[in-house]
């Protein structure tokens, strides 16, 4: 706690030198930093990297660069660590399950061998005693149900705030619904793989960064568009895949047929209007007032109904519809 209280004051201090754009003294913080043995979570609570790196460009000096350098190497260090132990438990994990999957046919071979057993009791798979009196036999273990997302490389641990807030909202918007907890998504961890997809492409947490993390959030959270979360916590989208996917490809199977049906009409109106033509002096053209017009009249709706007048002005190409 005293600790992390000291990295805390070294971090304002260099934040205020950074403000100030005065890096004098920044050498001495710098030396007590490296006397302090610091630890990931004093790391990510103080934020301290960030602080030394803003001084580091800040400063003009080659050693307070030089030492601002080698400590961002060390903190590095742990948190690649922490990168390492995540991925070796993951490893670990699907291991031990496959083994448990091998282990997990009925215990024949141990029956043959031993000398007590009788020719019926090796055909027969192991039972549940339905008496006192019947031996009991040791039944099949049952094999653990694992996550679809086990085996997915770990996401790296961020100490940024704007990053960390961002992933808070992806996991706010994957678990809308009951859909992560029928499917058993790990939520956490898809929001952190497809926040740092975004940021890997954009390499910083600016405004671009900021309206990718919004589209996704809002598509995700989209009650209309239920299928785009179905599909990224079942792993149908991957997390990069989705990071990067356009509105279009996002956006609904009933908003993409309405789209396409709004551009086949703009298509055939603009062709329906440039065809052709009888020139006539009867309009006048509502951006330049002038009277020298093309028009086409074409029965785009029942027979019943008056034909449609398509109107294209000679001069300046405005085009417009009486129907």
């Amino acid at each position: 706690m005293v600790k992390d209280q000291e990295v805390e004051r070294i971090a304002k201090k260099l934040d205020k030198m950074v403000q100030k754009k005065n890096t004098d003294g920044a050498l001495d913080l710098l030396r007590e930093l490296k006397n302090i043995k610091m630890s990931l979570e004093t790391l990510q609570s103080t934020r301290i990297g960030m602080s030394v790196n803003a001084v580091r460009k800040q400063s003009s000096d080659e050693e307070v660069q030089t030492l601002a350098k080698s400590l961002i190497k060390a903190w590095k260090k742990l948190l690649d660590g922490a990168e390492g132990k995540a991925a070796a438990a993951a490893a670990v994990a699907v291991a031990v399950v496959e083994e448990k999957k091998k282990s997990a046919s009925p215990l024949q071979c141990s029956s043959k061998d031993s000398p007590s057993s009788s020719d019926s009791k090796k055909s027969e798979p192991p039972k549940t005693p339905t008496s006192p009196s019947t031996p009991t036999t040791p039944t099949t273990p049952t094999t653990p149900v694992t996550p679809k997302f086990t085996s997915f490389p770990p996401a790296p641990v961020t100490t940024d705030s704007v990053r960390t807030k961002s992933r808070e909202l992806l996991v706010a918007a994957l678990q809308l619904g009951d859909d992560h907890k029928t499917i058993g998504a790990d939520c956490d961890h898809l929001a952190a793989q497809i926040e740092d997809s975004i940021y890997q492409e954009f390499k910083a947490t600016d405004m671009k960064y900021k309206t990718r993390l919004r589209s996704r959030i809002s598509n995700l959270r989209d009650q209309k568009n239920p299928d785009l979360r179905r599909n990224v916590l079942c792993g149908n989208i991957a997390p990069e895949r989705i990071a990067s996917m356009t509105a279009e490809e996002m956006a609904s199977a009933e908003l993409k047929e309405i789209r396409k049906a709004m551009t086949k009409e703009s298509i055939r109106e603009h062709q329906l209007s440039k065809v052709g033509g009888t020139e006539t002096d009867m309009f006048i053209c509502g951006k330049c007032r002038g009277k020298n017009c093309t028009y086409t009249q074409v029965q785009t709706r029942s027979a019943d109904e008056p034909m449609t007048t398509f109107v294209l002005c000679n001069e300046c190409g405005n085009r417009w519809k009486f129907c």
